[in-house]
């Protein structure tokens, strides 16, 4: 089962709020190679963002979930 997302994953939904964003813009943004901070999977797995004809966007839950927060 997955953890509660970390502060890093919530930021990138703060980066996602204010509407769609190209994915290479994401990528260029929020992947990593490093084992320890797949942010962008973490968000992927959560089902908090996702694909939509080249962009990225928040889904209900990654919504739900930074209305939360606040």
């Amino acid at each position: 089962m997955l953890e509660a997302p970390n502060t890093l994953v919530i930021d990138l939904l703060v980066f996602l709020k204010a509407g769609p964003r190209p994915y290479h813009e994401v990528m260029d943004a929020w992947r990593t190679s490093c084992p320890r901070l797949p942010i962008w999977e973490d968000a992927l797995d959560l089902g908090l963002v996702e694909r939509e004809q080249g962009f990225v966007v928040l889904t209900d839950a990654g919504r739900s979930l930074l209305s939360s927060q606040q």
